[in-house]
């Protein structure tokens, strides 16, 4: 049994973790190096990694989704989607993917004159699952070394690991106040009450083998 309580942790705060990191703003250092766009088939499970900005957006089974390419300081390839998460989750309220497709555009630099910059984004690159990191923002940077303190995600993991905390005394105090008491007496009135019944079944017996004698 205590295996599977700890299994059930693990899983839940695994997938807290595995949320977490997917929602949470992350930034890249890279070179672009195209935008375009293409229609996406959106009729499987993965559809859950894409945006769904509009009822309507919901609804279709394809439509035309915007790329930015880009090739990391050490040479690797990565891809971004363009997509407006509107009132959706995760809560980054965006609406402009039209300005972020022209500024990525425009930052088109090419190998032997490279113009860096730093892309916010969530989400994860997966091929095999052909899913994409969602861009929010490209900012101009100074070099390929640029490296940015994330101080949005520290602030929100410690007012998070805070609010649990707090959480987790306040349970643990009322727990010991008011459950394990309660638990305690319905404990002491089951004993109790199998004290007597054998103290009667002792009685019944002995009743029984007077008889006998």
């Amino acid at each position: 049994m205590g295996y599977v309580k700890w299994a059930i942790i693990l899983i839940f705060w695994g997938f807290v973790g595995a949320t977490l990191h997917y929602a949470l703003p992350q930034h890249d250092t890279v070179r672009i190096v195209n935008t375009y766009e293409e229609r996406q088939e959106l009729n499987d499970w993965t559809r859950m990694f894409w945006a769904t900005p509009d009822d309507q957006s919901a609804t279709l089974i394809n439509r035309d989704v915007q790329f930015i390419q880009a090739v990391r300081a050490n040479g690797r390839p990565i891809v971004y989607r363009n997509e407006d998460t509107g009132w959706g989750w995760p809560f980054y309220f965006k609406f402009d993917t039209a300005n972020l497709y022209t500024e990525a555009a425009d930052k088109v630099s090419s190998k032997d004159n490279p113009e860096w910059v730093s892309v916010m984004h969530y989400g994860w690159r997966n091929e095999f699952l052909s899913i994409f990191p969602n861009a929010i923002s490209v900012t101009p940077v100074d070099g390929p070394d640029y490296s940015p303190i994330p101080w949005f995600n520290i602030i929100f993991l410690t007012v998070l690991a805070a609010i649990l905390w707090a959480i987790y005394v306040r349970w643990r105090r009322f727990r010991a106040a008011k459950i394990d008491p309660m638990v305690e007496s319905v404990e002491d009135s089951l004993y109790a009450a199998g004290d007597a019944i054998d103290e009667k079944r002792g009685r019944f017996r002995r009743w029984l083998d007077s008889w006998k004698a």
